[in-house]
C-alpha cells in the first residue's frame, strides 16, 4: 500500500557515536552528546532541494548522492513508495572522517526522517527494521545501533534465511562515566583504516581481546574502575598506527598514565572514558597539548529522536 505523506516538515537529531571502544571491534558502540540535526519536508516539485551548514558543508553532495537522501529513499521504499520531491536542511556538528559516526548519523537520520514523514511510520518501520536497513548501508552495525538506541550497545549480525541480519542489545552506562574526545584536524578514511588490518592474528592476542571485550560490557555498566584494563585492544588499533601517528602517541601517553583511552572507531579521534569530572578533564586536556581539539561529552541516553521543526 502506498504511504500517506505528512505535509509539515519533520526534524530529527542523531547523536555522534564511538565504535569498538578498544576491544569491541565492529560490535560495541557508544552514543555521545554531540548531535547532527536534519529537517525534511515532502514536496510536489520533483527532485531534491538541499541546504547544508556546519561540518563538511562544502564537501557533502547536494544531489540524490547525499547520504541522508539515500537513506530517506531506502526508508521510503521500505514504507511503500517515495514522494515526488524532498527538501532537506542539514546542520552538521559531528566532524567527518574522525571516527565519531558522521556517516551513521546521516544514515539513521535519513531513515528516521522517512519514518517521521509517513503517517503511521512508526508502526510500519520499527527500530529493529531501521537497524537492519542502516547496517546494510553502513556495512557494520556498531555505530548505527548506538545512533538508533542511544547509550551503549552490543551489535552483531545473524544469518537468517540466507541473509545477514543486524541485531543489538542496549546497555545502560554507569551514570558517573563521561567521555572526552581528542579530535585532530586531519581525517582518516574508514576504508583506508580497514585495509590496514591483517588477515590473521596470534591466538594469544585473540584471547586477550575477547576477555577484555567481555570485561568491558561489565565495566561500562557497573565497574568504571576496570575501564582502563577493559579498553585495551589487541585486535586492530596497533595495525593502524601508521595512518595516525599523532593519535597513537597521545593514546600511548594516556594509557601509560592509567587513563582508559582508545581510538574512536577507525580514528583518528582518541576517546577517553572517565569518572573524574571537570578537574580530571582539564588535566587530560593539558596532557594532549594543542594538536587536538579536546571536547568534553556525555553519554547520550537516547538515540535518534524527532524534535519540533
Amino acid at each position: 500500500m502506498k504511504p500517506t505523506f505528512k505535509a509539515q516538515p519533520m526534524q530529527v537529531q542523531v547523536p555522534a557515536t564511538s565504535a569498538n571502544l578498544g576491544p569491541g571491534f565492529d560490535c560495541l558502540g557508544l552514543a555521545l552528546t554531540m548531535y547532527d540535526r536534519y529537517i525534511a519536508q515532502v514536496q510536489d516539485e520533483p527532485g531534491v532541494d538541499i541546504d547544508i551548514t556546519g561540518e563538511g558543508a562544502d564537501d557533502v553532495p547536494r544531489t540524490d548522492k547525499n547520504l541522508v537522501i539515500k537513506a530517506m529513499y531506502k526508508g521510503f521504499e521500505f514504507l511503500g513508495g517515495k514522494p515526488r520531491g524532498i527538501a532537506l536542511r542539514q546542520l552538521n556538528v559531528i566532524p567527518h572522517g574522525r571516527g565519531l559516526g558522521s556517516s551513521a548519523s546521516a544514515i539513521v537520520g535519513g531513515l528516521s526522517l522517512a519514518r517521521a514523514l509517513v503517517l503511521g511510520g512508526n508502526e510500519f518501520m520499527t527500530d529493529e527494521d531501521m537497524l537492519v536497513i542502516a547496517n546494510q548501508m553502513e556495512g557494520h552495525p556498531d555505530n548505527v545501533a548506538a545512533a538508533i538506541y542511544g547509550s551503549a550497545n552490543i551489535a552483531w549480525q545473524d544469518s537468517q534465511h540466507g541473509h545477514m541480519v543486524a541485531q543489538s542489545v542496549n546497555i545502560a552506562v554507569e551514570p558517573r562515566i563521561g567521555a572526552l574526545a581528542f579530535i585532530p584536524a586531519t581525517a582518516v578514511a574508514t576504508s583506508k583504516a580497514r585495509k590496514m588490518l591483517p588477515e590473521t592474528l596470534p591466538h594469544a592476542d585473540a584471547v586477550r581481546n575477547s576477555s577484555n571485550a567481555a570485561l568491558l560490557v561489565h565495566a561500562i555498566q557497573h565497574r568504571p574502575d576496570l575501564l582502563h584494563t577493559a579498553t585495551a585492544d589487541f585486535l586492530h588499533q596497533s595495525y593502524r598506527q601508521d595512518a595516525m601517528p599523532q593519535s597513537f602517541a597521545l593514546l600511548t601517553k594516556l594509557r601509560n598514565a592509567g587513563v582508559a583511552a582508545f581510538i574512536s572507531g577507525a580514528g583518528p579521534t582518541v576517546l577517553v572514558l572517565h569518572t573524574g569530572g571537570p578537574m580530571q578533564a582539564e588535566e587530560l586536556r593539558r596532557a594532549a597539548g594543542e594538536k587536538f581539539l579536546a571536547t568534553e561529552l556525555g553519554i547520550s541516553r537516547t538515540g535518534a529522536s524527532v524534535i519540533s521543526a
